[in-house]
């Protein structure tokens, strides 16, 4: 099928889609990105994810108006309305007429967004595996950035000892995922840890502690040790095109019986249930 991306107020087949190599984004990763899912045509949570959007876009000085409605007359068309999909939507400070690391006078700013199916995640049933490596990223993780190469030696390491996920430890406390949100069950709690530089606030995480709240699940947003996690009945990994996988062994160690547990069981059906009602 071809593939079709919009480039700068352009729509075009996706393999005709290019940039400057003076593109700070390419030179310098000077951009930010955002991933929102659609469901059946439907942009999923999307308010939170131009919100999160605009953070990193403020956090990186890159100024560039747009209204919700705007941005949904840009995304909309590269949508298909009979199944379940994502945008990958990046914006870069633009082309530079020379190689400097300060910020241009006159750039505009690149904004590309393309479209991509969400693949069936089979484990999301069964569970996955995940080690705990040391967070070498940067302070600001809450800026959606597209400089992820620490994100993606992290989740290479992880992916070369048979796991799914890095599991990110900070001065002896969790932080997250090379690329998810992580979430536990212990002593019968569903903790995560609070938002902060240290990590990004996903939209998945943000629903899951609404719902949370509304199913009354006892929860808390607080500081997970790396001992208390290595103790934890459950674990969870979640992102928009994931959703909630669970964590059924940790450095070799099995957690709670090896299976998904049943408090994830109970948030997972309240979460496909959410999304069917929720654009």
């Amino acid at each position: 099928m071809n593939k079709t991306a919009y480039l700068n107020g352009e729509y075009l087949p996706l393999a005709e889609a290019k940039v400057s190599v003076l593109d700070r984004g390419f030179l310098f990763g000077d951009g930010v990105y955002e991933v929102i899912p659609a469901y059946r045509g439907h942009l999923f949570r999307f308010d939170d994810h131009l919100r999160r959007l605009n953070n990193s876009l403020s956090n990186i000085r890159l100024v560039l108006h747009k209204t919700a409605e705007q941005w949904r007359t840009v995304l909309e068309p590269l949508l298909s309305t009979d199944r379940d999909q994502y945008i990958y939507l990046q914006i870069t400070r633009g082309v530079a007429p020379t190689r400097d690391h300060a910020f241009p006078e006159h750039a505009e700013p690149t904004v590309f967004a393309m479209c991509s199916d969400i693949k069936p995640f089979t484990e999301r049933e069964t569970g996955v595996k995940a080690v705990t490596l040391d967070d070498s990223r940067w302070d600001l993780c809450h800026v959606k950035a597209t400089t992820l190469l620490a994100n993606i030696l992290l989740r290479q390491q992880a992916v070369e000892q048979g796991a799914a996920e890095a599991i990110l430890v900070k001065n002896d406390y969790v932080t997250e995922g090379a690329a998810s949100n992580i979430f536990a069950v212990i002593d019968g709690v569903l903790k995560t840890p609070e938002t902060s530089g240290e990590i990004l606030p996903g939209i998945t995480r943000e629903v899951i502690i609404e719902l949370a709240q509304k199913d009354q699940i006892p929860y808390q947003e607080a500081p997970i040790s790396l001992a208390e996690i290595k103790h934890a009945s459950e674990i969870w990994l979640t992102s928009s095109t994931r959703e909630i996988i669970p964590v059924v062994e940790l450095d070799g160690q099995r957690i709670g019986n090896g299976k998904p547990g049943p408090i994830w069981q109970n948030m997972n059906q309240l979460f496909q249930q959410y999304k069917q009602n929720v654009s």
